[in-house]
């Protein structure tokens, strides 16, 4: 059984190369979902109100999304190790990724006061339902903390060498400080931001989306492989910030014209709140006198249609076009696994041309 990963009563087949993504997917969510029911089980065992707190953070760990963060940790693994390498102990880093990444969707919700995510209840939404609003913001905050506990506990059980984890370990580590730093710039455009800009904006971007969805992941994965390759790495470093910096400006976009139905979350949170995303910085710079003022006054539907006729959304797209088009030069004539290339250059797309 090879090829197969016991857990508790079930058997859950790890797919043999080439992999659906759907199959890796649900390697990944047997992973956490096993892992998951372990944890609750021992929190269980202090208090049953530990073990409620506990399955509210599994339920936002699983309650689906687009699994990006692994799915490039494996593309970037499968680059450089082939059609031939086993996969099945990549499984708890992957896991890992999607574990840190419940911890920064539940703070992000928290300082955007969002009220739903992936078309539910936003962790502090769910809390404040039971015991009040503080009650709902501070355990928030600890659900947080607790997935990136959970991540750590999860990525340390990978089967690979001391060195090979040190290496991963310093990915992740690099990972988990510019998601941070690019969620603290993003905080603090909004105190002020009028006096942001659109290159500071993209910073933004850059630090708390680009780097931790793809860049990152990327060379997550090409640690994994203990491999050395700097043509391959350079190759991953321009893919993933140009294809994660597209990704955020698709973001933005859908932040404002979104569908709340498709999107999950509500429309215009980004105008309610000011934030000032590379979409709102350019409408403010191509703005008239007149627009200027209604951005600053209007109500969110009436900013939205503002925000259009300043131009900024077409400008939007020829920048994430321009991204794609500069991701997909670096990849295609790197030295990988022509699967993998082609399956990043579809990834190149799926990241930035989604309607949710």
């Amino acid at each position: 059984m090879a090829n197969d990963t016991l857990t508790g009563n079930r058997v859950t087949a790890i797919p043999r190369q080439p992999v659906s993504h759907a199959g890796l997917i649900n390697a990944v969510e047997g992973t956490l979902a096993d892992f998951l029911a372990s944890q609750i089980a021992a929190l269980d065992a202090v208090d049953p109100s530990l073990g409620g707190f506990a399955r509210t953070a599994r339920d936002l760990v699983l309650a689906g999304g687009k699994r990006l963060r692994p799915t490039f940790a494996y593309w970037g693994w499968r680059g450089v190790a082939g059609p031939a390498a086993d996969s099945e102990p990549l499984l708890p880093a992957l896991g890992a990724l999607e574990l840190m990444h419940t911890f920064a969707l539940v703070h992000d919700d928290l300082m955007d006061d969002s009220a739903t995510r992936r078309g539910r209840p936003t962790a502090h939404r769910i809390f404040a339902g039971q015991h009040g609003a503080r009650f709902g913001s501070s355990a928030a905050v600890l659900v947080g903390d607790l997935c990136l506990v959970w991540a750590d506990q999860l990525l340390a059980r990978t089967p690979m060498p001391p060195a090979t984890l040190l290496e991963v370990r310093a990915r992740y580590d690099r990972m988990r400080v510019e998601a941070v730093a690019g969620q603290y710039l993003d905080v603090l455009g909004e105190t002020d931001p009028r006096s942001w800009s659109v290159e500071r904006a993209l910073l933004v971007a850059r630090h708390k989306t680009a780097s931790y969805t793809v860049q990152w992941p990327l060379d997550f994965g090409l640690a994994l492989a203990a491999a050395d390759e700097p043509e391959v790495a350079e190759a991953y470093r321009v893919y993933g910030i140009t294809i994660g910096e597209a990704f955020q400006l698709r973001d933005d976009l859908l932040g404002v014209y979104g569908d709340p139905a498709v999107t999950g979350k509500p429309a215009g949170d980004d105008l309610r709140t000011g934030k000032p995303t590379a979409l709102l910085m350019l409408a403010r710079q191509m703005a008239t006198p007149a627009q200027l003022s209604e951005l600053d006054g209007a109500g969110i539907d009436r900013k939205a249609q503002v925000v259009a006729e300043t131009g900024a959304p077409t400008r939007i797209e020829e920048m994430i076009r321009t991204r794609v088009a500069e991701g997909l030069t670096a990849v295609t004539s790197a030295p990988i696994d022509p699967e993998a290339r082609g399956v990043l250059i579809e990834l190149a797309t799926v990241a930035t041309q989604r309607p949710a």
